[in-house]
């Protein structure tokens, strides 16, 4: 039969990623190709403490139906965190708790954009929000980057040339997959181009309370003071991804949209998981916990960027994260970049992902890749640095 698929769908492909995480299954490939939290990051004991207790103590409130909105008592925690970074402003604003992160852009672009609308997004841009928008047929266009996050300059341009921008969409804390941070003038700078060409900010912070270096920089929702701005963040990186656990803070008529929305999609996220995401969070000493993530990612990264500094090739730059998951590596420009990360898997054995995979135009050349600190374990790590530093010089040197 000729399957017929729908306009929004028939376009999309598979997130190259996954594609290239199917090398790993493989006898003896490293990877530095995924995105996930280190094995030790996750806080087994507690939240099999936590378990426990709910399913002998409270086992339906576990496993019944609950509201949309999300857990009422996870919902005013969050209210009351984010009101601490200025990230909820109860004047106008709402919270919702959504299916991790990536369903917080997805009903953003739902709720408010058309089909031909266009969406202004960092260049290049985390894959699974760019599929995200791309399955609401958007116009979805990038503006390049500088070390200190979107170019202010390329951003006013987009916005004076291009039809109805109602979405900017930004990764200010150690972007995925660059690795970069935007710097506090640039987000103030951003913040004030949304009110002068009124448009919506999305803020998505997976990776705010990851930061192992550098000084901590207020969110672009701290600013906001007009409700132009809906801030996205979730409990993957600082609990666990299984959870599927996400939330928003956004001006109430949108967080209202939303809701309706999340109804059709999945009717309410997974309740055992919020409380048990509830109860952590309320019960351990967060800022304790939080150091003990940033230490661990502190020791990977830079036992990754030593192999970077002392072994590759000198041809190969990088961006020097101060947080997140990422180190961005860039080759020489005659480089074929995907025969590059072809032939790393394939002949040596240690994935990497391509840096197309994360452009807005999947045509658009890039002469960069992406690794991840934080996944392989400490022997992974060095065995698989040690390989690609062997085949840099081998290429290049």
């Amino acid at each position: 039969m000729d399957y017929k698929f729908s306009d929004k769908v028939s376009k999309l492909q598979a997130s190259a990623i996954r594609e290239i995480l199917k090398f790993t299954s493989e006898p003896g490939v490293i990877s530095f190709a995924a995105g996930n939290p280190s094995p030790e990051a996750f806080p087994k004991e507690k939240i099999a403490q936590l378990s426990a207790e709910l399913l002998n103590d409270d086992p339906i409130l576990a496993l019944q139906y609950s509201i949309t909105e999300g857990y009422t008592p996870l919902r005013d925690f969050l209210k009351d965190w984010m009101t601490s970074k200025n990230c909820f402003h109860s004047e106008f604003d709402d919270l919702i708790v959504t299916s991790g992160g990536q369903q917080a852009n997805e009903l953003s672009c739902k709720v408010l954009l058309n089909e031909g609308d266009t969406l202004l997004c960092e260049s290049p841009s985390f894959i699974g929000s760019l599929n995200a928008f791309r399955s609401y047929n958007v116009n979805l266009v990038g503006v390049e980057m500088d070390d200190d996050g979107i170019n202010l300059e390329k951003l006013e341009n987009a916005l004076k040339t291009e039809k109805n921008v109602k979405i900017l969409y930004l990764i200010p804390n150690f972007q995925n997959p660059t690795g970069r941070t935007m710097s506090l003038e640039k987000r103030k700078a951003v913040y004030e181009l949304a009110c002068r060409y009124d448009f919506i900010i999305l803020e998505d912070d997976p990776y705010g309370e990851l930061r192992f270096a550098g000084e901590f920089l207020p969110a672009i929702k701290s600013f906001d003071k007009e409700g132009r701005v809906i801030y996205s963040s979730t409990f993957s990186k600082i609990i666990s991804p299984g959870f599927r656990t996400g939330f928003v803070s956004a001006p109430s008529p949108i967080i209202q949209k939303m809701v309706v929305c999340k109804q059709v999609s999945d009717v309410h996220s997974n309740v055992w998981a919020q409380v048990i995401s509830h109860r952590f969070m309320t019960s351990i000493n967060r800022e304790e916990h939080f150091g003990k993530l940033r230490e661990i990612y502190r020791k990977k990264c830079e036992l990754m960027l030593g192999y970077i500094d002392n072994e590759f090739s000198k041809k190969i730059t990088y961006v020097k994260p101060e947080g997140g998951l990422f180190i961005w590596c860039t080759l020489p420009d005659d480089c074929n970049m995907n025969a590059f990360c072809t032939q790393a898997v394939r002949d040596y054995k240690v994935a990497v992902v391509p840096g197309n995979s994360f452009s807005i135009n999947t045509d658009e050349a890039s002469h960069s890749f992406r690794l991840n600190f934080s996944t392989p374990s400490d022997d992974q790590i060095k065995q698989g640095m040690e390989i690609l530093s062997k085949m840099t010089k081998e290429l290049f040197d």
